[in-house]
């Protein structure tokens, strides 16, 4: 007799797409926006204190800025569903055979046929908690959000954002030769992102080394355009 445990069908799915976005926004900017501020101070000051001193100030200044912006889009998703929320709850109780019509058009669009829908409707539509679980999920597409989310996100990007901004910094803070510092800084920012694109792949399934060299392509692009414009402002 075939051992039936070996014919489970176990599914993986990834659920932490939140956090890695949190870290993706943290981390890609921490890389770029440091790296662009040391190099182009590199070019016109000769200490490189002056430049440690300066991209710390900017990764604190910068990791709360960003950690608050993901702190507020957090807030504003919450109070958009809660919004969302009360008004479906609403409109099942004063316009009910309009909500009973959106189901039903959402259930036509799946293929379902005509009498599968009318009992399906009167399923969906006999608890109120369902029916607007049910509106609130497939008609507006709207998930309600973990209550810490805010917290947590702002949490992730910010300390995203620091570890991100010390990896270009920190060259600056061994090496007292600028034009040393700056190369150093350029090869430890690359390999960062090429190894940070291939993690964020593994986790979301996609190619790692796709993923990677897609990172480091972008990511590049961006600090190199960043430099130069730090550049010529300095």
């Amino acid at each position: 007799m075939e051992n039936t445990k070996s014919k489970e069908h176990i599914e993986k799915h990834f659920t932490g797409s939140d956090l890695i976005r949190d870290v993706v926004i943290g981390m890609s900017d921490g890389l770029t926006v440091p790296f662009a501020l040391a190099a182009g101070l590199s070019g016109s000051v000769s200490a490189t204190n002056v430049v440690v001193i300066a991209g710390i100030a900017e990764i604190a200044a910068g990791s709360i800025a960003m950690g608050l912006g993901g702190y507020l889009a957090a807030r504003t998703d919450r109070e958009h569903y809660a919004s969302e929320l009360e008004r479906e709850r609403r409109e099942i109780v004063e316009v009910p055979e309009r909500e009973k019509e959106e189901v039903a058009e959402i259930l036509r669009s799946w293929g379902l046929r005509e009498p599968d829908i009318n009992s399906a409707v009167e399923a969906i539509s006999e608890n109120p908690d369902r029916w607007v679980d049910f509106m609130m999920k497939h008609e507006l597409g709207l998930e309600e959000p973990e209550p810490k989310r805010a917290r947590n996100s702002s949490l992730t990007i910010g300390l995203s954002y620091i570890v991100g901004g010390l990896i270009p910094l920190s060259p600056y803070m061994f090496i007292h030769q600028s034009r040393t510092a700056l190369m150093t800084s350029v090869i430890a920012t690359l390999i960062a992102l090429f190894f940070f694109g291939y993690v964020k792949g593994r986790f979301t399934g996609s190619k790692p080394f796709k993923s990677a060299w897609q990172t480091t392509l972008v990511g590049g692009l961006a600090a190199g355009i960043a430099f130069f414009v730090a550049k010529i402002i300095s």
